[in-house]
């Protein structure tokens, strides 16, 4: 029987694939991340809530390693990023040993709400901007 984790990540998952991120990547602010599929090797382009800090971009995965544009990530750590607007090429790296809750709270408070409210398995992301 799934457990509670399991669920929980099937539903979310399952509203971000079918209705919440169809609508965030057509905005104009919305921050997107795009990956390349590790089987298909096409881009994968998800809506995601950071922070730029000079030549690094951070933000957290509310699945950790569960996350496809994370298992995306381990394969080709090469990554573009849209912020307000602008496409910029980085290179993406999982950071297992920073407290990722601490880090939600120096990110804007309305995603992190949302990151650390349905989150199971949370997972900070560093992009190292070009």
């Amino acid at each position: 029987m799934a457990n509670r984790r399991d669920i929980q990540h099937r539903v979310v998952t399952t509203f971000q694939r079918n209705l919440g991120n169809p609508i965030l990547r057509r905005l104009s602010p919305q921050t997107l991340l795009e990956t390349t599929g590790r089987v298909s090797g096409q881009p994968r382009v998800t809506p995601i809530g950071g922070r730029r800090t000079g030549t690094e971009f951070w933000f957290v995965s509310e699945f950790g390693e569960r996350s496809q544009y994370v298992r995306n990530i381990q394969a080709d750590n090469r990554v573009r990023l849209r912020l307000r607007g602008h496409w910029h090429t980085g290179t993406a790296h999982l950071v297992p040993d920073d407290d990722a809750r601490a880090r939600l709270k120096q990110l804007p408070w309305a995603n992190s709400a949302v990151v650390g409210t349905v989150g199971t398995d949370l997972l900070s992301v560093r992009i190292d901007l070009d």
